[in-house]
């Protein structure tokens, strides 16, 4: 039987790897035409592209602050949205989605193997489990931003 401790990290892996509630960055992406990652439509601020580089950014960033008391964080806000539209190609496109997937993974590890609740000692407050939790909700509003650009494109099923 598990305690109370393995309950909670099943269900943070659950929430960081989304589509419990809603959908998951993963379905997100499903099937996006290449060529509709750029576009911005009806003046809004953001690509899919630059919501994608923001996850990745973000997301790199609270898992780098986690492990390592030397990590500096990007300037906020300019460090953490990047001003191409578009990526340079499909291979750029395909990096950046690995990098959000590695990192996860790498976040879920740390998630498993220590304290959850005991304060980063190089921070001023934050718990692993505190930025898991920012994680899942960073990048699930994302995702969500991501749906409506995709709907008001023509391109959500």
């Amino acid at each position: 039987m598990k305690n109370e401790h393995d309950v909670l990290i099943t269900e943070l892996i659950k929430l960081l790897n989304g589509g419990s509630a809603h959908a998951s960055l993963d379905d997100a992406l499903d099937n996006l035409p290449a060529k509709l990652r750029g576009v911005k439509p009806d003046d809004l601020p953001y690509s899919i592209w630059q919501l994608v580089e923001h996850i990745r950014i973000a997301q790199w960033d609270m898992l780098k602050f986690s492990e390592d008391e030397k990590h500096e964080s990007p300037e906020w806000p300019e460090g953490y949205w990047v001003k191409d539209v578009a990526p340079k190609n499909d291979a750029e496109w395909e990096n950046s989605l690995k990098q959000i997937k590695d990192d996860l993974k790498e976040f879920i590890d740390l998630l498993k193997s220590g304290d959850i609740y005991k304060t980063i000692p190089h921070g001023d407050g934050q718990s692993i489990l505190r930025e898991a939790l920012q994680i899942a909700d960073h990048n699930a509003y994302h995702a969500a931003e991501i749906i409506v650009i995709r709907r008001l494109l023509g391109a959500w099923k």
